[in-house]
């Protein structure tokens, strides 16, 4: 039986603990049907990864363990749903190397290595309702299995903390481990943290959902759950790092939307719900530095976000996707079994029924409370939010998942400028090659567009006023990566190179309306190339109808309207036409995805243009700025940015280096 609400306790969710545990429940019994017969692998059915199938079973083994294990710790050993003692005799048998359901080794398959932290993590955790009570030669199967991790290579990034959760468990059970392994995984960690609470999932420009679901939940959890503060883990470090979790889950908790969306950006978005974990992180330690009643508000708005939109689906399975299934959104290692690592997301059921974070009263998000956002430096993003529509939005001029000066596509969940709560940039079909969504572009005679990936970020900045400014500048490429084949793992990909002129971009947002700069310097590229033209491309909303019928287009203001949303873009200084670019069958949001978008005639080279970009639910009353561009005399521009309300903004536009 579903749970009553209760909107006294959960005003803007009615979600209580006894929902959480529904639907956790649900999740577990459902996967049951799959289980092999002595319940090592859950294969599940759909796509298979390209680590193959047993990698896949043992992958809905493991993380619908994470799952079963947060829920009989919160209830301090009682086992809710009766299947432990299942999980158990999986154990046996995928770690007995005569078993005809035996796991892979980690030192066999790098995914295996993934898969055994979530195995460890949960044998610490339970370990006196579960380890404790197997028989001898199991736990030490169990510890020959784990132990192959040890000097093993892993690669520099969220990864190096499967291999310290795991060394960490062999060290408290007796088994083998390595301090210079732990020693060498910590120095990586500290390699990626980039300040103010944020972290790069390895050395490129890599901020996603990584950040907070791996990056921060291994540490906080390995110094709360084993014993190694002051041993393993020096106290000073141990500090950073809960410092580090309060700074980033306040910026974190600008990236919810009103409806409880995580933003759609970054790889393994078909994890869905694990973007609520670092809230419960933060819950479970005692560190993140936001009241129970706001953590539960931001984690049931996420979770319920997708019960409410069929997930799981209908034989209560979550599937390849978003809302429905999208086989679109995996990455190459992504199999059946990979969503369950949204039972991250509901880490809260390890905190018992009288917690505070269970029976405080709910309090709203930065979405339904204000209509301001932030500038949060490190990813070079600027946040927005308006009470009037609850949308997030993120403007990036600093993340790109590569390096400065890299040559690679655009990567769509990465290099857009824009991305928000409630769209998602086209992830199949033409777009991929020739972005349109949220990118400045030179399009050349042919249609084929140029991409950023590798620009420097400049600044980003909070002007006053309520005011959001960034910029980034890059050499514009024309990238043929037809014949890269490469596994998909979040990368934009590589081809025959074409450069381009230098494109310098800004963003000047205020209110949720950004006023988009643009200055294309030639920079040794021949401006006189027949056919050219700078395009400026909005946001992407989807739709279930043709968007022909529900465009308008009048000159250099074109607009979309779906049901739901609103695109818009208007020029406001050197744009001299536009249109609506569609596509179909290319967003797990909707059958179809309108674009609008702005060109010019022809590349003015070292001129200031500038058009309006703007994404709402059509609440927000049209906004005609004025733009004034002044040489500095060395190349670059200073450009005031005039609100109809007598507010000006003035930014740089850099010359050419």
């Amino acid at each position: 039986m579903t749970p009553v609400e209760n909107r006294e306790l959960s005003p803007y969710t009615g979600w209580t603990r006894q929902h959480w545990a529904s639907t956790a429940d649900g999740l577990l019994h459902a996967v049951q049907r799959y289980r092999s017969p002595s319940g090592a692998r859950f294969d599940l059915p759909g796509p298979v990864s390209a680590n193959g199938s047993r990698a896949d079973g043992l992958e809905g083994f493991a993380r619908t363990f994470l799952l079963q294990g947060f829920r009989v710790v919160g209830e301090q050993g009682r086992d809710p749903t009766g299947l432990l003692e299942r999980y158990a005799e999986g154990l046996d048998a995928g770690t007995d190397p005569t078993s005809p359901e035996r796991w892979p080794r980690p030192d066999e398959l790098g995914q295996a290595k993934v898969e055994a932290a979530s195995i460890a993590l949960i044998l610490r955790i339970t370990r006196r309702w579960l380890w404790d009570e197997l028989d001898d030669r199991v736990r030490q199967r169990v510890v020959d299995w784990l132990s192959t991790v040890v000097g093993q290579p892993y690669p520099p990034i969220n990864w190096v903390w499967f291999r310290v959760v795991v060394e960490s468990f062999l060290r408290e059970v007796g088994g083998p481990w390595s301090a210079a392994d732990i020693e060498e995984d910590l120095a990586v960690h500290a390699s990626l943290r980039r300040g103010d609470g944020w972290y790069s999932d390895g050395q490129e420009r890599a901020f996603d959902h990584y950040v907070g679901w791996a990056l921060h939940l291994y540490p906080m959890l390995w110094t709360h759950w084993f014993d190694v503060v002051g041993s393993l883990c020096p106290v000073g470090t141990y500090r950073t790092w809960t410092a580090d979790l309060a700074r980033y889950l306040d910026d974190l908790l600008h990236l919810v939307g009103a409806d409880g969306s995580p933003l759609l950006q970054g790889r393994s978005l078909i994890y869905r719900f694990a973007a609520a974990a670092p809230f419960w992180v933060g819950a479970v330690t005692g560190h993140g530095g936001l009241s129970p009643g706001v953590v539960r508000r931001a984690c049931s708005g996420v979770l319920r976000h997708f019960t409410d939109h069929g997930v799981p689906d209908s034989d209560g399975l979550l599937n390849p996707g978003w809302h429905g299934s999208w086989p679109g959104m995996r990455q190459a290692y992504s199999g059946a079994g990979s969503p369950y690592w949204a039972s991250k997301g509901m880490l809260g059921l390890a905190l018992p029924a009288h917690h505070p974070v269970w029976n405080a009263v709910e309090e709203p998000l930065p979405s339904e409370s204000s209509d301001h956002g932030r500038a949060i430096s490190a990813p070079g993003w600027l946040v927005s939010h308006r009470r009037a529509d609850g949308v997030a939005i993120v403007l990036n001029h600093g993340t790109d998942h590569a390096g400065t000066g890299e040559r690679r596509s655009d990567s769509a969940l990465y290099a857009r400028i824009g991305y928000s709560t409630a769209t998602v940039p086209p992830l199949t079909g033409a777009t991929v090659d020739d972005p349109v969504d949220n990118t400045v572009a030179i399009v050349d005679a042919d249609g084929n567009a140029t991409h950023r990936t590798g620009f420097e970020r400049l600044y980003v900045r909070e002007a006053g006023d309520e005011v959001l400014t960034a910029a980034s500048r890059g050499r514009a490429c024309w990238i043929d990566a037809r014949e890269d084949e490469t596994a998909d793992h979040g990368y934009g990909r590589r081809g025959a190179v074409v450069e381009g002129p230098l494109l310098t971009v800004a963003s000047v947002l205020r209110a949720g309306v950004e006023v988009r700069l643009v200055r294309v310097d030639a920079a040794g590229w021949d401006a006189r190339v027949p056919g050219c033209f700078v395009r400026m491309g909005g946001w992407p909303v989807a739709s279930d109808s043709d968007p022909a019928a529900r465009g308008g287009t009048r000159r250099t203001r074109v607009s979309f309207e779906s049901s739901e949303l609103r695109s818009l873009v208007f020029g406001v200084r050197g744009f001299t036409g536009g249109g609506l670019a569609s596509e179909f069958g290319t967003s797990p949001l909707g059958a179809w995805t309108a674009v609008p978008w702005l060109a010019t005639d022809g590349v003015p080279v070292g001129e200031v243009l500038a058009g309006g970009v703007l994404l709402d639910r059509g609440g927000v009353p049209p906004v005609d700025p004025t733009v004034l561009a002044i040489p500095d005399g060395e190349g670059g521009h200073e450009v005031t940015v005039a609100w109809p309300d007598g507010v000006s903004t003035t930014v740089e536009l850099p010359g050419t280096p």
